[in-house]
């Protein structure tokens, strides 16, 4: 859709703890680092707070490190210092709208007349009630089954993830391994995908940070380490060049999550590459996996052990199209300017003379 050719600022905040680029392994870092190349691209201005680490399109605003145990002290030092960078970049630049895409984004949140749009990229239950109260705070939702979740009679604009479908693709010989990408956390289910590994007597690839949260480093040396051996193996976190090459190697890969999944950027990878995914059905896989398309939607952890042995008839090409036609970041762009635009509303209409004045790079 055509956008207005007014240039103006974005700035976006990161949560305070996690790098932000194209190979993070979480998903709201990801669609950050995405929409900040898309805002750039367009010719606009973007500006990131975000930690060290980070590496964007537009221009840095840098944080510390934080190293060791991410504990309540450390968290509470890092948003702190996130307001302070937010409120010192307020003051010496103009910022036109503020993106906030931490899931603790109300910490550090400016008191500014400043346009602020909010993306709930986790569950809304992981949210505080009092989010939803904010005046003048535009939030959004990633997926339909995400939004039927939010709270009687509150709205949002939903605006659907996408990805760099052009940096994933076939071209390796498929292997004979399932695949586990992700997090490391109780949530998310790797245990599970150890164990149907382990049922199946198949190699199974187990890639993902174990975040310094004591309670993921409990999971992993309680529920994990145990089922591993030299045929179940941990790879640790992966680059986005080895996660491309996981992703173009497998058999398929397994989405054993527990909870409502938002959205699933590691299930478009894999259809981008022509991989087939066996997912739960919750939250918003179903949007995702067309069920005996591009992969199996199943309901237990037997179910997903059985569908293993039915992947061969998945096409890889109808995954690749699909990721092409579905998943593209450029659509997820498109409607985030969009957005920008009707939140930015009335200086865009007004003459150049009297728009605020852009960011300096």
């Amino acid at each position: 859709m055509p956008h207005s050719e007014r240039r103006y600022s974005v700035l976006s905040v990161a949560y305070p703890l996690l790098p932000v680029h194209s190979g993070s392994a979480g998903g709201a870092e990801q669609i950050l680092s995405l929409v900040d190349r898309g805002v750039t691209e367009a010719g606009h201005d973007s500006l990131v707070i975000a930690a060290a680490g980070s590496r964007i399109v537009g221009t840095l605003i840098q944080t510390q490190t934080f190293e060791g145990q991410i504990t309540e002290e450390m968290l509470a030092r890092a948003r702190e210092e996130h307001r302070d960078f937010i409120e010192r970049t307020l003051r010496e630049t103009r910022v036109d709208l503020i993106h906030l895409h931490g899931l603790d984004f109300y910490e550090y949140m400016p008191s500014t007349s400043v346009p602020k749009v909010a993306t709930l990229h986790l569950p809304i239950a992981w949210y505080p009630d009092h989010i939803f109260e904010i005046p003048g705070l535009e939030l959004v939702c990633v997926s339909d089954a995400q939004a039927t979740t939010l709270p009687e009679r509150q709205r949002a604009t939903t605006v659907r993830n996408g990805i760099d479908v052009a940096a994933f693709g076939g071209g390796c010989e498929r292997g004979d391994f399932l695949l586990y990408l992700g997090r490391i956390c109780p949530e998310k289910g790797a245990d599970i995908a150890l164990r149907i590994a382990h049922q199946l007597a198949r190699r199974l690839v187990l890639a993902g940070p174990v975040h310094p949260f004591e309670y993921h480093q409990n999971y992993f040396r309680e529920k994990v380490a145990p089922l591993l051996d030299d045929e179940r193996r941990y790879v640790g976190a992966t680059g986005l060049l080895e996660k491309r090459k996981l992703l173009a190697q497998t058999q398929c890969l397994l989405i054993p999550s527990l909870v409502d999944e938002t959205s699933s950027l590691v299930a478009m990878e894999a259809m981008a590459s022509g991989t087939p995914v066996i997912a739960f059905r919750r939250g918003a896989l179903p949007e995702v996996v067309e069920h005996e398309r591009t992969g199996f939607l199943v309901e237990n952890e037997g179910e997903m052990a059985d569908a293993v042995e039915k992947t061969a008839t998945i096409s890889a090409a109808v995954c690749r199209e699909t990721a092409l036609r579905r998943f593209d970041f450029r659509r997820m762009v498109d409607d985030y300017l969009g957005l920008y635009e009707r939140v930015l509303g009335g200086w865009l209409k007004r003459p150049a003379s009297q728009a605020p004045a852009v960011v300096s790079k």
